[in-house]
């Protein structure tokens, strides 16, 4: 993401329709990114059926979206500050549209997440310029509204993005079926392409810096090095090559930290951000948050389709508790508990976190392929609290004690790390649950899937008690400095 940035007097006098144009542009384009990292999973199913796709196809659907989105975001918001927002956005929109369609037209396994990491680029291309077009389109007493509602897409995204991909998949329009989650793209994209062209005004900064090339390729490598043999290993059976490459991941990411220690201009992590506990916590439990939300989601998604055997509308409905229950939850917490109770909310939000999946663990372990609904629906309530009260409210403790100067880069690298964490939770608790399933769907396979299920659990639990402990380095409070930023912009453009 940008640096936090002065406001150019010269957007004052933009008219306020065109402006309100403008933002409806970004947040739809930002809303069909993030849509793409949830839309796809209540699919997986069929896509695996259509494809004859095997379980690490299965991962990387997922993770190959996640990972490069991640990865190039902060990339993606020093490119706009380089060359310009405006120019960037329509670069990604349109390569995004481009690879939907290919994702449409995918005839294999390999060839969905090669197009799939294709449109994780593009998306890491166009969401930096969302919260920095806005920061220059309206000044700062003007901002709150909009980054609001930039920040709801987030929400939006995960609580409708299951049913959404069960109701285009169960439309089956002329025969496409789960096809039509990434075909839709293709007509929203176009349109927001033409709107872009004439709504967007163009912006790029005075002293953005050279990009982080190197430390790019370093984390890049240092991921795939963990991610790649987690995502494959159950499937060649574990041989020690997929530990050799696993280990040798851990010196990749120790050249990345040396490197980025050394960068003094442009970093892609500013290291010393971790000077702040504030950061330093906040981050361990978004990545950590993620990892568990996705690799739930993921295993619980083919559990109920293959497991219990659940049709695609009932699985997208299923999810749908969990989705509408965060975004509530967390709008009281952080109007009404935070400021009251402070750190206090979201360490109970943890507690509760946990307590989902240690239920859903129960649950499964007494009725296994038997589970209800309304078994299944009390662990996804509870899921849905735990989030609100405490992954909804961790940015605001995460940035409390870094320098106004410096939430720029802390919110890039938050924003990263969630992708980042999506990407090895779908990587690491997939590789679980997949290792665990019986090969052949043999008369008692239900009850074996139900078993891979039940101890699948294990991991995300271990996870978010790690998230608990490290809730400790927040802040009693969520006070934030006023340092004053000394990003200087060019002048708005209209075009």
């Amino acid at each position: 993401m940008a640096q936090a940035e002065l406001h150019d007097q010269g957007s004052a006098e933009a008219p306020v329709r065109r402006r309100t144009a403008a933002l409806t542009v970004l947040v739809i384009g930002m809303l069909m990114d993030l849509l793409d990292t949830s839309v796809v999973n209540v699919a997986l199913p069929r896509i695996q059926e259509d494809l004859d796709a095997s379980g690490s196809a299965l991962q990387w659907t997922i993770a190959g979206y996640a990972l490069p989105f991640a990865i190039g975001m902060i990339t993606g918001g020093r490119l706009g500050d380089l060359y310009g927002r405006k120019r960037v956005f329509i670069t990604g929109l349109a390569l995004f549209v481009v690879t939907s369609l290919l994702c449409t037209l995918a005839q294999s396994g390999g060839q969905l997440v090669a197009f799939r990491v294709a449109q994780g680029i593009a998306a890491a291309l166009m969401v930096p310029q969302v919260i920095a077009t806005i920061q220059v389109m309206y000044a700062p007493h003007e901002r709150a509204r909009p980054l609001t509602v930039a920040v709801a897409m987030y929400a939006l995204s995960s609580m409708i993005g299951p049913f959404v991909g069960a109701l285009l998949t169960e439309s089956d329009v002329a025969g496409l079926g789960w096809r039509l989650i990434f075909l839709i793209n293709v007509p929203v994209g176009l349109v927001l392409l033409l709107a872009a062209v004439y709504l967007l005004p163009e912006s790029r900064s005075r002293t953005a810096h050279r990009l982080d090339v190197t430390g790019m390729v370093l984390l890049a490598a240092a991921l795939l090095l963990l991610l790649y043999p987690l995502a494959v290993g159950h499937e060649v059976g574990w041989p020690l090559w997929i530990f050799v490459l696993m280990a040798l991941s851990v010196p990749a990411l120790g050249l990345f930290v040396v490197h980025q220690r050394g960068r003094a201009t442009s970093p892609l992590l500013p290291m010393r951000l971790f000077r702040h506990r504030s950061f330093t916590g906040g981050l361990t439990i978004l990545g950590l948050g993620f990892a568990t939300v996705y690799g739930f989601f993921l295993t619980f998604t083919v559990y109920l389709q293959n497991g219990l055997g659940y049709g695609i509308m009932q699985a997208g409905v299923a999810m749908l508790w969990w989705g509408l229950i965060a975004p509530i939850v967390g709008g009281l917490a952080l109007n009404l508990l935070a400021p009251r109770f402070g750190r206090r909310v979201v360490q109970v939000g943890l507690v509760v976190f946990i307590l989902a999946l240690v239920t859903m663990l129960l649950v499964m372990r007494a009725y296994g392929p038997d589970a209800n609904a309304v078994m299944l629906a009390l662990p996804l309530v509870l899921g849905g609290i735990g989030g609100g009260l405490s992954i909804v409210l961790v940015v605001d403790f995460a940035l409390s004690n870094v320098p106004v100067d410096e939430a720029g880069s802390a919110s890039g690298v938050l924003n990263a790390v969630q992708q980042i964490g999506a990407a090895i939770g779908v990587s690491a608790v997939g590789a679980l649950f997949f290792g665990l399933l019986p090969a052949e769907q043999t008369s008692g396979w239900a009850s074996a899937a139900s078993r891979a299920f039940e101890l699948t659990m294990i991991l995300p639990i271990c996870l978010m008690t790690v998230a608990f402990v490290a809730s400790f380095l927040l802040p009693r409070k969520a006070t934030h400095g006023e340092v004053p930023s000394t990003t200087a912009e060019e002048p708005l453009t209209a075009g």
